[in-house]
């Protein structure tokens, strides 16, 4: 990391920090930030996987340049992603209905239920995990060797996993 990079990081926290702390002191009627922007969620746009998906597909399928022979690979993986972001919206709902009827009747979860839902959790991310390599071995074996270095990097921008397209150096 160059100084400008460090530099620029530095002011980032520097400016963050203060920002991030107030969003957790209570406001007049005594509630934090993130209690008063529970539901918010449901009404920004984009706030879940499968209103984004389209739009990260179209940019790997321009950054890769996809070509009409590595259309079928494409297409698996595409429709593959599509599918798993369904599939998170689902679970999303599902835990936003659930923590809704929860907070009516009890507060939060205990220590187990925490444990059971990471449990929960890091199966299904490993099921996603197995699925994206399955139809991501084929298309990347049908990349030429630049679409190779293009995809090992937009690929693993997040860990190869989930929200490819956070910290993305490649420019199209």
């Amino acid at each position: 990391m160059n100084k400008l990079t460090a530099m620029l990081v530095t002011i980032g926290f520097a400016v963050a920090a203060p920002l991030a702390m107030a969003q957790d002191m209570p406001d007049k009627d005594g509630a934090s930030w993130h209690q008063s922007q529970r539901g918010h969620h449901e009404k920004r746009p984009f706030s879940t996987p499968g209103e984004r998906i389209e739009a990260k597909l179209a940019y790997l399928k321009t950054a890769l340049r996809i070509t009409p022979a590595q259309q079928p690979q494409w297409d698996a993986f595409a429709n593959a992603m599509r599918a798993q972001a369904r599939e998170q919206d689902k679970r999303i709902q599902e835990w936003r209905a659930q923590r809704d009827q929860n907070d009516g009747e009890r507060g939060r979860p205990t220590a187990v239920e925490r444990l059971e839902r990471r449990e929960r959790f890091y199966s299904v991310a490993l099921d996603d995990l197995k699925q994206r390599i399955a139809v991501e071995k084929p298309l990347y074996a049908a990349l030429t060797p630049e679409q190779q270095q293009i995809a090992d990097e937009v690929f693993a921008a997040h860990g190869g996993h989930r929200g490819f397209g956070h910290g993305m150096r490649h420019k199209v």
